[in-house]
């Protein structure tokens, strides 16, 4: 398997690669806030909803390219607990599986969400 080159062009095929593995997940969500983001009562509220989403999908981004130093040292520790870290990580997908198929998802977040009522969002 080659190794894409550096520079514009390996960053550009990397990056559509990147996009294309991503559609099924970001698909349904951006979806979903472009039509909330176009049924909102004035163009600058639907931007507030834009610039949020993107900045909830870029941040992480950002932080990790400004960490990635100490994220090899970080990934040598996962590595060496990938064990756990995967046992963990399935057991809390588990939880969530059963607190979903047993309704009591919406229990357990109902104080996020009637705070969420309570807010007049986006705040413009």
């Amino acid at each position: 398997m080659q190794r894409v080159r550096p520079g514009p062009g390996g960053a550009l095929l990397l990056g559509l690669a990147f996009a294309f593995g991503w559609t099924p997940c970001i698909g349904p969500v951006l979806a979903a806030i472009l039509t909330l983001a176009g049924a909102q009562g004035t163009v600058a509220r639907g931007v507030v909803l834009l610039l949020l989403y993107s900045l909830g999908l870029g941040l992480p981004f950002l932080a990790a390219a400004v960490a990635v130093e100490h994220f090899r040292s970080v990934s040598g520790w996962l590595r060496r607990r990938a064990a756990v870290v995967n046992a963990t990580g399935g057991a809390l997908l588990v939880a969530m599986g059963a607190l979903v198929f047993f309704g009591q998802f919406t229990v357990l977040l109902s104080p996020a969400l009637e705070l969420y009522s309570r807010l007049k969002w986006p705040p413009i």
